[in-house]
């Protein structure tokens, strides 16, 4: 189980939703806190920004965006951060962010979260999740261009 809570407000439009938290996010207390995880250096690139760094900088950056951030699974049995060990699957109740924002648009950030999402709660949601690869430093498969504007595509209004 994890203890970070869903990142959103009312004014959240778009939620991306991860699998699990990466061992380094849930020692630091907020998502894709790996320093080499690409997600946000991914987002301040397609938004002409600069990356933020700080969690407070990461949230307002997100804010701004109107992106909210949370995960499909409430706990799991995992081995480190790798989604492949993932068993024991219990998801988040999504709908309560649904029901308390503008949200009409679902990512799920890799093909475990894309695949549990489906097959858990997309039917209650009534939200078709969008694929986005994975920005963990463990997905170097597809090149940063490449993955930039994948997401490009999906997020920006």
């Amino acid at each position: 189980m994890h203890n970070i809570p869903p990142f959103y407000n009312n004014d959240s439009e778009i939620l991306i939703l991860g699998s699990m938290p990466s061992v380094k996010s849930r020692e630091i207390g907020f998502y894709y806190a790996h320093p080499q995880n690409r997600f946000y250096k991914i987002l301040a690139s397609i938004y002409n920004e600069k990356i933020p760094i700080s969690i407070n900088e990461k949230k307002a950056f997100l804010t701004k965006h109107k992106i909210a951030l949370w995960d499909v699974i409430k706990s799991c049995t995992i081995t480190g951060s790798s989604d492949s060990s993932i068993k024991n699957v219990v998801v988040n109740d999504i709908k309560k962010i649904i029901k308390s924002s503008k949200i009409t648009k679902i990512c799920t950030t890799g093909k475990k979260a894309f695949d549990l999402y489906n097959k858990y709660l997309a039917a209650d949601i009534g939200i078709d999740a969008v694929y986005l690869p994975s920005s963990s430093p463990a997905n170097q498969s597809i090149k940063f261009e490449e993955i930039v504007n994948i997401y490009k595509k999906t997020l920006v209004r």
